[in-house]
């Protein structure tokens, strides 16, 4: 049996974490086991996820697989584009550049800060009264 290349890359964006198996085929795009229209249903996910694919001129060279957990669904989103982009630069060295001009590389590492005893949450403090 013939065994497929692959290449495979880390996303992450606030708590969710995604692996994503870049591999050549026909353009199939699979997360968590379910079709990529079924999982993202706004157009505007899908292309955000499709874009680093789009900037590198082959969007349907390649099958995706992708696991997602944690987050939310926009932040799943941001998570699986950063593993694409990892996993075509882990394939073709040449596309760093492309990629990272559009920013596709840059990992956007804001959280959610925690909440502070003696607040009511993360900064907003209890209504003050003088008297």
């Amino acid at each position: 049996m013939k065994e497929k290349k692959q290449n495979n890359a880390t996303g992450r964006r606030k708590t969710a974490v995604a692996s994503v198996y870049l591999r050549r085929g026909k353009g199939n795009v699979d997360v968590n086991g379910r079709a990529f229209d079924n999982y993202f249903p706004l157009e505007t996910q899908r292309t955000l996820i499709v874009a680093p694919l789009l900037k590198a001129g082959s969007p349907s060279d390649y099958d995706i697989i992708a696991r997602v957990r944690g987050g939310g669904i926009e932040a799943q989103c941001e998570a699986v584009r950063l593993g694409i982009a990892r996993a075509l630069v882990k394939e073709n060295e040449t596309l760093r550049h492309a990629l990272k001009e559009e920013g596709f590389l840059t990992r956007d590492s804001r959280k959610k800060e925690r909440k502070k005893y003696g607040h009511k949450k993360a900064r907003k403090s209890f209504q003050f009264s003088k008297r």
